[in-house]
């Protein structure tokens, strides 16, 4: 099997001298089957050697011009079998065989067949002028054998096609798992940015409201200073372990899969969210409506997520620092509503309600509504009519499959 594909790789990468070789072997074959042993009765031998040589000549340039090998190998084979005089010189067809094969394989496959065909028929009329019949076994033989050629020339063109289309096919599947990988790296990217903003951001922003309260009171409430101070360090220590925590998922391959020492924050930690924010200065109200359901962890970060941002939005940009947050856990979604109750406060006062906009260059909301859409769920966030800003968003009980008669 070694030796028969070291002959395929030798002929490919040396075609044209494979070929001269065939056509030599076949011309060498004619002058011993004609002339071996014994002499020709009658007819020119010299031109009909020429003709034979003429016509196994032409082989060996036959995959550069197949049409004009077919047409002289033909001729020639004619010529040959005329001028020969011997009887045993059949043995000439073998050139315009190979040359119909060669035809059949590199011409276009419609006008190739027509054109084999065509060769095929005009010299088996050729030799049934003459032979005294028409359908001779000798003729019969030659066009079975030209048929044969031409079907052997259409399967390797069809077998070559066929591998390009798999090559083709192999190199476009490459190219899409290669932009699959690009985006699914991109996709990674922008969720641990999300991350990185979720987590670290909310802790920055308590670290940065703590320290200037700090700086103010430093001299005239130095108990309340030391109280900031320790909000800023409790904050700034959560930071860095979401950090390392978020930064632990770049990973190189190999290592260990656990993404993380620590779970994912979900709704069980919410407590501890509120009793921080609290802490700082927060008045959060909170109410759950419905009977509360597990959630999807997907779901459940992002709920985090989403309270965690809006509650902290709030904490930043509002004047009275006081937060509704409704948990309404229905059928088939959990709706979150965080409603900044100081804006409304200052909209009963006289201002306009439309000056509680969305912070612009900032990117929370834009975040959050990213999360929320990938779950397929819905967001809106800017002021209602009653003034206040809100934060809404349903999520799905998605992906985790509970019972629909579980569900109230």
């Amino acid at each position: 099997m070694n030796a028969i594909g070291h002959l395929r790789r030798t002929v490919r990468n040396h075609a044209h001298l494979a070929d001269a070789t065939v056509a030599v072997a076949v011309f060498a074959a004619i002058l011993v089957t004609a002339y071996g042993g014994r002499s020709a009765a009658g007819g020119n031998r010299t031109a009909a050697v020429v003709a034979a040589a003429l016509g196994c000549g032409a082989l060996a340039w036959r995959r550069r011009r197949p049409l004009a090998a077919l047409a002289v190998s033909a001729g020639a084979a004619e010529v040959f079998l005329a001028w020969s005089g011997s009887t045993s010189g059949e043995l000439i067809l073998l050139a315009p065989l190979i040359a119909l094969y060669t035809v059949a394989d590199l011409v276009e496959r419609r006008p190739g067949l027509f054109l084999g065909c065509g060769a095929v028929a005009a010299l088996a009329v050729v030799h049934a002028v003459h032979k005294p019949t028409l359908f001779g076994p000798q003729n019969l033989a030659f066009i079975a054998l030209g048929g044969l050629a031409i079907a052997a020339g259409d399967s390797s063109r069809n077998r070559r096609a066929y591998l390009a289309e798999v090559e083709l096919r192999a190199a476009r599947a490459e190219r899409e798992r290669e932009q699959d990988a690009r985006r699914r790296i991109t996709e990674e990217r922008l969720r641990i940015a999300r991350d990185l903003h979720d987590a670290v951001g909310h802790q920055l922003a308590l670290i940065s409201v703590q320290s200037n309260v700090a700086g103010q009171v430093l001299d005239s409430d130095p108990t309340s200073a030391h109280a900031a101070i320790s909000h800023v360090k409790s904050a700034s220590r959560r930071a860095l372990g979401e950090l390392r925590d978020t930064v632990t998922l770049l990973r190189q391959p190999g290592e260990s899969v656990a993404p993380t020492a620590i779970p994912a924050p979900g709704l069980d930690g919410l407590e501890e969210l509120l009793a921080s924010l609290r802490a700082s200065g927060l008045d959060i109200d909170r109410r759950v409506e419905g009977a509360v359901l597990p959630l999807a962890p997907a779901t459940d970060l992002t709920a985090y997520r989403l309270i965690q941002e809006s509650l902290t939005n709030v904490y930043k940009h509002s004047d009275g620092r006081q937060a509704r947050l409704t948990l309404r856990y229905a059928r088939s979604e959990l709706r979150i509503t965080v409603d900044d109750l100081g804006r409304c406060e200052r909209a009963a006062d006289g201002h306009d309600p439309a000056s509680a906009a969305v912070p612009t260059g900032r990117h929370g909301i834009v975040g959050m509504r990213e999360r929320v859409l990938a779950l397929g769920g819905d967001f809106t966030a800017g002021p209602c009519s009653s003034g206040m800003f809100q934060v809404s968003a349903a999520l799905p009980y998605q992906p985790l499959d509970l019972d629909a008669e579980n569900r109230p």
